[in-house]
């Protein structure tokens, strides 16, 4: 599957879950490596990167990203192998 595809998914099933959210597409050009996507719910917010498989490359700067944009909130790396695990860790977050 390619990660656009998957990421289109994904945002369906985002929005369908947590009706009333707001699910923005960040632009890489503004900051390299940001994560693909950032999920404001009710009080709570999320960061995203989509990768179209678990072994697929990293860019430059996203690991750290992630990592940062964790330690404020929640981010992660979402791919198909392990969608369901972060959706799962998302609902937590959400619910909490």
């Amino acid at each position: 599957m390619l990660e656009n595809k998957f990421q289109a998914n994904l945002i369906k099933k985002i929005k369908s879950q947590y009706p009333g959210c707001i699910v923005m597409k960040n632009d890489p050009s503004y900051i390299q490596g940001i994560p693909d996507l950032l999920v404001l719910y009710k009080d709570k917010w999320v960061s995203l990167e989509c990768k179209k498989s678990a072994n697929a490359r990293h860019q430059p700067n996203q690991d750290y990203y992630v990592e940062q944009m964790d330690k404020m909130s929640f981010s992660r790396f979402i791919y198909p192998e392990n969608e369901q695990e972060v959706l799962d860790e998302l609902r937590h977050r959400f619910e909490d």
